[in-house]
């Protein structure tokens, strides 16, 4: 398949027939169904208004940058001598 081919193919693929039509009606109409089944199941949410949201990201991420912060300040503690080491400065001598 060349460009033009597959540029065609995908042009026939975007179109919206009426069997998609139906096919999303009929999902609708399902899914309307099932939520009435359901006892007890509330409509579906809306979103609140912007004045109304809750910005909690941004404290999170300050959050985590702080911590990180301190974590970074504190020096690492000295390591200690590993039986690894010996053996490189054994083989390879002093400042290997």
């Amino acid at each position: 398949m060349n460009e033009r081919e597959l540029d065609e193919l995908f042009g026939r693929v975007r179109e919206e027939t009426p069997a998609d039509a139906g096919a999303a009606e009929r999902f609708l109409a399902w899914h309307r169904a099932n939520l009435a089944e359901v006892p007890g199941a509330s409509p579906p949410l809306r979103p609140l208004p912007a004045a109304r949201r809750a910005v909690w990201w941004p404290a999170l991420l300050a959050s985590a940058a702080v911590l990180t912060g301190a974590l970074m300040v504190r020096p690492s503690p000295e390591l200690p001598t590993s039986a690894a080491y010996d053996a490189y400065q054994g083989v390879l001598g002093e400042g290997w």
